[in-house]
């Protein structure tokens, strides 16, 4: 590995990093948010949803962006509002206050993601591209899965507004890096973003994603539900038509012509709403419904984390020689034994002999999952559409995620008690199922020189 490429890599690890930790680093301080500002269920899902509406909508422009203004500038820009924004949540008076900074700072994580992913599509080929995929998508799992330890210490020991300012080490890291890295920017001639789709994703999203968050309070007769609701459909099935017939979309359709990007998509697509309802549910239940604190709470997915550092990186070697297939199915169904573990868990919760199981079984599903997912989709699309693809691809798992969240009050019957726990660890290993499904009928490995090139 080249003295650049090592930088390309760290620039884009710490950058997602980033993006990753401040998206899960909030799930623990949920509850601690709401006794600060007030606000029940809905206003921890809001917390969350926020960043996760805006962040999937204006995913799809940052990948138009690194195409118009270079990849480089994207991911300074990005830094830089994420951390404004940070410091305003930090500071945040009231609940509402903290929810429209969570949604500006959506839209600062989402020029970090694709961006930071691309610089890596570009710089490595073959199977060191897959291995330093491994590298990344280790990096910044382990940034979803401790998210919730970092953010327990900081909420036990501190405060939970001190838990939005942990990214600040790894933004000021990143932005002296950007001012090592000797290389020309790649744009792409006549390229433009495509603003009014944009609109229309976020108003898509965001029309449906308050009617799911919102109907347990007022029913779905309330025209303050349905009527939002129907305009979200509206707006985003015109998002479609727009991306169909732009000269220049965000999204381009054509992209899933190619089968290992729509069957790898629909993977990720069922994986990760798995994976956030997972991680909301167990983190928030652990701490309001059996009593644990903050930093227990977090702890809970430590074994997870070992995992993924421990292996990711083989993983994504391992994807790079045998093809993506086997691990895209077998992860996700490990995965969904690790969920039905979480059955065991009772009135009194003993985390050794009821959640641990779980946690590692699932830990060791999602290490042999990711990385192969990302190679293969990533994979499946030439190297000069990268930026656009990694954009694709990270908007339909932060959608996917965003939704599940949403509908969080559906699966557990408006209030997240045991019983609910339960269904919803019923719900994941179904989520997970369909992804494995999805994986060994949809995906077809390339011959590794066929993947080299591309």
């Amino acid at each position: 590995m080249t003295r650049e490429q090592r930088t390309v890599l760290a620039v884009a690890v710490l950058a997602s990093f980033v993006s990753f930790l401040d998206g899960t680093v909030v799930t623990v301080a949920l509850p601690a948010i709401a006794r600060d500002l007030g606000g029940g269920l809905s206003t921890q899902q809001w917390v969350v949803d926020a960043y996760l509406v805006t962040l999937g909508a204006f995913i799809l422009v940052a990948g138009s962006l690194s195409d118009v203004l270079g990849r480089v500038v994207v991911v300074r820009i990005g830094l830089i509002g994420f951390g404004i924004t940070s410091i305003a949540i930090a500071a945040a008076p009231t609940a509402g206050f903290l929810i429209v900074a969570r949604a500006l700072q959506g839209i600062a994580g989402a020029l970090l993601v694709p961006s930071s992913l691309a610089l890596i599509t570009s710089t490595f080929r073959g199977p060191a591209q897959a291995r330093a995929i491994g590298i990344w998508t280790g990096a910044t799992t382990v940034a979803m899965i401790a998210g919730p330890l970092i953010g327990g210490v900081f909420v036990d020991t501190l405060s939970w507004r001190l838990v939005f300012l942990v990214n600040v080490l790894p933004i000021a890291a990143t932005m002296w890096l950007l001012t090592h890295l000797g290389r020309r920017e790649q744009r792409r001639p006549g390229a433009r973003v495509d603003i009014v789709g944009a609109l229309l994703c976020a108003m898509g999203l965001g029309g449906g994603v308050f009617a799911l968050i919102e109907q347990p309070n007022l029913g779905w007769a309330s025209y303050v539900i349905w009527m939002p609701g129907a305009i979200g459909a509206a707006a985003f099935a015109g998002f479609l038509v727009r991306q169909r017939l732009a000269r220049d979309p965000m999204m381009p359709l054509d992209l899933f012509r190619a089968r290992n990007f729509w069957a790898g998509n629909l993977a990720t697509a069922l994986v990760y709403a798995a994976l956030s309802l997972n991680g909301f549910v167990v983190s928030v239940y652990l701490q309001q419904g059996a009593g644990f604190p903050a930093t227990l709470a977090g702890l809970a997915s430590l074994p997870s984390t070992v995992l993924m550092i421990a292996l990711s990186s083989r993983m994504g070697a391992l994807a790079g020689r045998f093809g993506p297939r086997l691990f895209m199915t077998l992860g996700p169904l490990v995965m969904a034994a690790g969920s039905l573990l979480l059955l065991r868990v009772g009135d009194e919760v003993d985390y050794w002999t009821q959640v641990l199981p779980g946690i590692v079984v699932f830990g060791l599903g999602l290490t042999a999952t990711i990385s192969p997912l990302t190679a293969a989709v990533l994979g499946a699309i030439d190297t000069e559409r990268s930026g656009i693809a990694s954009a694709v691809n990270n908007a339909v798992s932060r959608v996917a995620g965003l939704l599940a969240i949403a509908g969080i009050s559906a699966v557990v019957g408006g209030s997240l008690d045991l019983p609910g726990f339960h269904r919803a660890a019923i719900v994941v290993a179904a989520l997970m199922l369909l992804g494995a499904a999805a994986s060994f009928l949809g995906i077809r490995n390339r011959p590794s020189a066929a993947l080299a090139s591309r």
